[in-house]
């Protein structure tokens, strides 16, 4: 059974009418930040989720937590749905499910030091009480990200970013959960710095045996840490698979645009550049048929009309595209 299981899970916001709209008689706006996704996280293992900004990724994190309350579908952990938990079964519940945020600069309160943001989860759960075993166990996990003891009384501002982002890390491992959603945790930071906070990510997830729902827009750092790929575009997931199927042959022209912006460190000139039309088209009017014509090389008379049904490909690979039999790559090589 898998740990995650995300069933058409839905995230709308608007709908209700301003003044304006009700002065006109017009509809409230409504934006589908995400719209009917569905995927299983299998324990252990990491599921890499990838996309622009703005398409959705971000949301789908929050509301699988429940950060963000969906609109329709369920989350089911571990057995259970926590789409229906109540709020005393929900606080339980977040011991096991934790998020670390992709701004370390905005995540942690610039009012309390170190220890008091750490050991914060150690209060709210009751998994310990006295101020010296918080401050004991706050010490451990901070010297396990990477951090000193000698630091536990300053505050965020007196950290680069790198540290601040392990101090991130510290207080979403304090609890000892089961899954944590990674959103895009590197991308703040400078590149030799992501490195270090990757590495940090691997080593964690093998000694305390976690797993992770990794958000980013960068396919390259998806493709170095994950096990499987979920491609999302406008909300939606487009191609979903092993990681080493996606990066190899990916089917969706979507993923293929992804691959194609990967740089080469030896170019051979033999790849295509997959240049898009256009921008990601607002969520508060999406394109009818599949949401993705109106920037896709591909896009024929169905596109336009008819949404796509996701197919299985093969054994673990899904993917949505009314031209996924015509096996066509927007990656090979132009014919001479």
């Amino acid at each position: 059974m898998s740990l995650l299981s995300v069933e058409h899970l839905s995230k709308f916001y608007g709908g209700k009418p301003g003044l304006t709209a009700r002065l006109t008689g017009a509809p409230g706006l409504v934006v589908r930040a995400v719209n009917d996704v569905s995927l299983t996280v299998e324990r252990g293992e990491i599921l890499g989720l990838i996309g622009e900004s703005g398409c959705g990724k971000s949301t789908l994190g929050r509301a699988i937590l429940r950060l963000s309350e969906p609109t329709a579908g369920r989350v089911v952990f571990d057995g259970q749905d926590i789409t229906a938990l109540s709020p005393p079964a929900l606080k339980a519940m977040r011991r096991r499910m934790q998020i670390i945020f992709q701004d370390p600069y905005a995540s942690l309160n610039p009012r309390r030091t170190v220890a008091e943001i750490v050991g914060l989860p150690l209060r709210l759960h009751g998994i310990a009480r006295s101020s010296d075993e918080i401050r004991h166990m706050v010490g451990q996990i901070c010297e396990r990200v990477g951090l000193k003891a000698n630091q536990l009384d300053r505050y965020p501002h007196q950290f680069s970013g790198g540290q601040r982002q392990r101090i991130g890390i510290a207080r979403a491992l304090v609890s000892t959960p089961e899954f944590i959603v990674c959103d895009e945790p590197v991308s703040a930071l400078d590149v030799s710095i992501q490195a270090q906070i990757i590495t940090l990510l691997q080593d964690l997830k093998q000694e305390m045996g976690l797993t992770y729902l990794f958000i980013s827009h960068d396919i390259s750092v998806i493709g170095y840490l994950a096990d499987r790929v979920a491609v999302m575009y406008l909300g939606e997931i487009v191609e979903m698979g092993q990681v080493e199927d996606i990066l190899a042959r990916p089917r969706h022209p979507y993923t293929q645009s992804l691959m194609s912006a990967v740089p080469e460190l030896e170019p051979t000139g033999r790849r295509n550049r997959v240049r898009l039309k256009g921008d990601l088209p607002s969520p508060l009017a999406p394109p009818p048929g599949c949401k993705f014509h109106t920037r896709c090389p591909l896009a024929i008379d169905i596109c336009r009309k008819v949404v796509p049904v996701s197919e299985t490909l093969a054994p673990g690979h899904t993917a949505a595209c009314h031209r996924l039999h015509e096996n066509i790559s927007l990656l090979e090589e132009p014919a001479a």
